[in-house]
C-alpha cells in the first residue's frame, strides 16, 4: 500500500511539474509577443512624429522663402 501511495505521488508530483513548465513557456512566449507588438507600436508612433516634424519643417521653409520673396519685391520696388 506504501509504494502504491508513493508512486501515485510521484505522478501527481511529475504531472504538477510538467504542467508548470506548460504555463511558464506560454508566459514566456505572450511576453514576447507583447514586446513585439510594443516595439512596433513604438516604431510606427515615432515614424508618425517624424514625418509630421518634417512637414513643420517644410511648411516654415516655404513661409519663410515667401517672406524673403516679398522682402525682394518691396526692395526692387523702392
Amino acid at each position: 500500500m506504501k509504494k502504491l501511495f508513493l508512486l501515485f505521488a510521484v505522478a501527481t508530483m511529475s504531472l504538477s511539474i510538467y504542467s508548470c513548465r506548460e504555463t511558464t513557456e506560454e508566459k514566456t512566449e505572450d511576453a514576447m509577443e507583447s514586446a513585439g507588438e510594443d516595439i512596433e507600436n513604438a516604431a510606427d508612433e515615432a515614424g508618425n512624429e517624424m514625418e509630421e516634424a518634417g512637414n513643420e519643417i517644410e511648411a516654415e521653409a516655404e513661409e519663410a522663402e515667401q517672406e524673403m520673396e516679398e522682402e525682394m519685391n518691396e526692395d526692387d520696388n523702392m
